[in-house]
This record gives C-alpha cells, structure tokens and sequence, in this order.
C-alpha cells in the first residue's frame, strides 16, 4: 500500500485498492495462459479456419471456468468496497459492467470469439441483480444454474452465469481470504475432484461415438473439463502453500495483475504474427511456440510497467469507467 491508502477519498481520486490476495493473481494469470492457448488458432484463422483443434475439444475449457469463477469473486469484492466507499454502490457496479461491455465490443472489431461483451451481459443480467439477495440465495442459484447448464445447455452463458454467482457466493462467505492461507482445504477440495474426474472419464469412455461423427458436447465431456479445472486450481492453491510459492508468484503473477491487457493485447500480438508470418498455428507445436512466444512478451512488459505502476494501462482505465473520475497514476 502507498501512502495515498491514507489519504480521504477526493484526494487520490479513486478510493484505494484494498489488500490484493497474491493466489487470485496467480490464478488469474495461470488461467490467461491457458485462455491463450485455446484461442491462439482461432484468432489466427478468424474463428473459421480450424476444422480439428491440436489438442481436441478439451482446449476449450482451458482457463475459462477459472476466469468466470474469479470474475464473480472480484465482482462481490468490489461491490464490498463500493458500498463502503460510494452513496450509489450499484452504480458504480454497473458502470464497471457497461465499461466492460465497451472494451469488448471494440475488442470484437479485431476477433469475434471475445468472451467480454459475453461477461458483460451475463454480469448485467445475473451478478448486478444478485446484489439485492442474501448470500444463502446465490450460493443456491449457483448450486442449481452450474448442473443445468452441464445437462441441459451444454455449458455456454448459463454455465457463465453459474460460476459467477458460484464466485460470489465464495467471496461473499469470507472463503477468498483464506486461500493464501489454507493448504489443507484445497488439498481435500482437489482429491474430490480427481475422484469425480475419474468416474466422468470413465462415463466418458463408454459414450465414445464413432470418428468425425459431429455430436454437442455430452455431460460426461463437459463435467470432465469443469473437474480437470478444479484439480489443476487446487493443485496450484497447493503448491502456493509450499517453497515453491515465489517461483509460481513470479511466473503468474505479473500476468495475473494485468490480466485484462494482456488478453486485449494477445489478440493483437496474434494477428500481427498471423499477417507478417502467415502462421495459422494449426499444429500443437506451433500453439505452444506462439502462446509461449507471446506470454513471455507479455510477462517482460507486465513485469517492467508493474514496477512503475500498480495496475496495468486497460486496468487503470477501466477504474476510471467504475468510479466515474480520473484516478491518479498508481505508482508503486
């Protein structure tokens, strides 16, 4: 925290961050990585060109649960703030939502496949009202919207709208602040999920159709990616609680902070190697060389600005949009 933690509220401009929780960056950027990863072909090819996707159908689970879940997460923790700190907290809520909704429609002239404008629908439909219930109702609507979507719609914005209020409700219940403490919980909460992971491959397997047979996404598929995610978050809450925790703060970390700009970025980045390389990415290989290429430019700039700044450039904006006025230049 800057001195300016201390100053009232029209001196700084903004109100102040509150106390980051290092494991929702480290998450927050572990999931980029693997958003990345699922979307660098189709941002290459324009969402048209991909006929069968190097790592299977499965890519596209790859960090979007994770950031769904944490979008409901900050969502409930900004709302805390908001109503400490506002006349109108859901009005702030809603110019954050309206922003987001802008950055993704000018995102969505580069690449059609944004999830922003997405989040910003869902959000105004779902999380902004939800403000209104208890905590037990939200935790409730989670528990029923998450397996209706898995059953009934095949994922899409319903499964959205479940993990955003499943976040939520975490958040909501006090669970956020203890995962940089806990190693325990997580270890338990990832055994089960292995469990339930291996007896959903194993109905999986049994529902396998024939090659090149165009079928939706079964149950079985879709709760194996949902579990898959859960042991992988677990697995690095886990590892969070070991010496290995600065190594995984240094990797993520800087992405995890400046998660929004480096996404916007990212389809940049792809689209300029995509035009001047001619490269489609549409070998595994060439996916994890191009995701890695671009990560580890984006983790050079994220680290160097981060030294200077406390949030990244498309963060700082969209604090302006939620509070409706200029924050000051966040230095570190």
């Amino acid at each position: 925290m800057t001195h300016e933690a201390s100053l009232p509220e029209h001196a700084t401009g903004a109100p102040p961050d509150r106390t980051r929780v290092v494991a929702l960056d480290v998450l927050r950027g572990f999931a980029l990585c693997g958003i990345l990863v699922a979307n660098i072909q189709l941002i290459a090819n324009a969402d048209t060109a991909v006929v069968t996707p190097p790592m299977g159908g499965a890519q596209a689970w790859l960090g979007l649960p994770v950031f769904s879940l944490l979008f409901g997460i900050g969502f409930s923790l900004l709302s805390d703030s908001a109503a400490d700190r506002a006349p109108r907290p859901r009005l702030v809520l809603l110019r954050r939502l309206l922003a987001l909704l802008a950055i993704g429609l000018v995102h969505m002239l580069l690449w059609r496949g944004d999830i922003l404008t997405v989040y910003a629908v869902v959000g105004l439909l779902v999380l902004l009202p939800s403000t209104w219930l208890p905590r037990w109702a939200v935790a409730g609507l989670a528990a029923v919207l998450v397996p209706t979507a898995l059953i009934g719609a095949g994922g899409g914005p319903l499964l959205i709208a479940g993990l955003f209020l499943s976040g939520s409700a975490l958040a909501r219940y006090g669970m956020v602040q203890r995962i940089d403490r806990s190693v325990r919980g997580p270890a338990l909460l990832g055994l089960v999920f292995a469990a339930g992971e291996a007896l959903a491959l194993w109905a999986q397997a049994d529902a396998q159709v024939s090659p090149g047979t165009a079928q939706p996404p079964t149950l079985a598929f879709l709760l194996t990616g949902l579990l898959l995610t859960g042991v992988y978050v677990c697995a690095l809450l886990v590892l969070l609680g070991t010496p290995l925790r600065p190594v995984l703060r240094a990797v993520f970390d800087p992405l995890g902070r400046m998660a929004l700009t480096n996404y916007l970025t990212a389809t940049v980045l792809v689209l300029a190697t995509a035009h001047v390389l001619g490269l489609r990415f549409a070998s595994l290989a060439e996916v994890l060389l191009g995701s890695g290429a671009v990560l580890s430019a984006q983790w050079v700039f994220s680290t160097l600005w981060l030294r200077r700044f406390r949030q990244g450039p498309v963060e700082w904006l969209w604090r302006w949009a939620t509070w409706g006025r200029r924050p000051r230049p966040r230095t570190v």
